[in-house]
């Protein structure tokens, strides 16, 4: 029989992964001194020393998709502090509670100058995370990316009062979205955020840049750790490299922001000088890429 675990009790003693991880990359980008990437999954290094080091395990275990950061012989107290949303800056926080529905995909709320709030791809919908999440606060808009982060965008946009967005590329994915965005030339959909199509992901993927500070950009790229740059998903690449190679050439020079914010993969905020440096860098190599078959053990985290 499993016992129930609180986060002080189990805080530095017996945790562990269990066999359903799919080497997702989220509890390493939590917890990157405690979980390392291993063979097809993540593993311990070690157990947390202090307050917070359990503190970030626990937040790793409640955005796992799978559920497979456990402690010793049970399950989490539901009465343990849940850290999410979880801020990262001022006007963005970290949705956590990941879905398995959206591979394990990171989501994003965003505060705007107005005091309103939008959702950037979703997490798991339940009523309790959405009485957690709207608590004194207002949302105008739900956006998704594309079409792998679309699964519960109508109940989340839905529940709390906001437009749906999405592309007409990946329109299917989300058909009774209320906006969608055509073409590829970018839009701005409200003050100081404007969505930004990269077909290549997918036919309809997108990214959102605000304030020219924040890039929320889905898994058209990211950060690699064991690159220490800017990254593409060759190897996961549902619609076409060339096409996200075009893309990127396209819109490179456009794009200005301190934060990239990806659905996968690791986040990063640098100077938008050294942003803008890396993009270009990034526009060159993917401009060699060829296409691959999909295999997700070859993502480089």
């Amino acid at each position: 029989m499993e016992t129930t675990v609180g986060a002080e009790e189990a805080g530095r003693t017996g945790w562990y992964v269990d066999e359903r991880c799919t080497d997702c990359d989220v509890a390493r980008q939590l917890a990157p001194d405690l979980v390392r990437e291993g063979e097809g999954r993540s593993e311990l290094v070690r157990q947390p020393e202090n307050e917070t080091e359990a503190g970030q395990l626990l937040a790793a275990a409640l955005a796992c998709h799978t559920r497979s950061i456990r402690p010793p012989g049970g399950r989490l107290d539901p009465a343990a502090p849940d850290p999410f949303p979880l801020a990262l800056d001022a006007h963005v926080l970290l949705c956590g509670h990941n879905s398995r529905h959206t591979a394990g995909a990171n989501s994003y709320l965003l505060r705007r100058p107005s005091g309103s709030w939008m959702m950037v791809d979703t997490p798991r919908f339940s009523e309790p995370l959405a009485r957690r999440y709207e608590t004194d606060r207002r949302f105008t808009d739900v956006l998704l990316t594309h079409r792998d982060h679309a699964a519960h965008g109508r109940r989340w946009a839905d529940r709390l009062g906001a437009r749906l967005w999405i592309h007409e590329g990946d329109l299917d994915a989300a058909p009774d979205a209320d906006q969608v965005l055509r073409g590829t030339a970018p839009t701005d959909i409200a003050e100081g955020v404007r969505a930004v199509p990269l077909p290549g992901h997918t036919r309809g993927s997108v990214l959102y840049l605000a304030d020219e500070r924040y890039c929320f950009s889905g898994d058209s790229f990211y950060w690699a750790r064991t690159l220490d740059d800017l990254e593409v998903a060759q190897s996961v690449t549902w619609y076409s490299i060339e096409e996200l190679a075009a893309s990127l050439a396209r819109v490179a020079d456009e794009l200005r922001f301190e934060w990239l914010l990806p659905g996968h993969g690791g986040r990063k905020r640098l100077p938008a000088a050294e942003m803008a440096l890396r993009m270009r860098r990034l526009v060159r190599r993917v401009a060699t890429l060829r296409p691959r078959p999909v295999d997700f053990t070859a993502v480089r985290w």
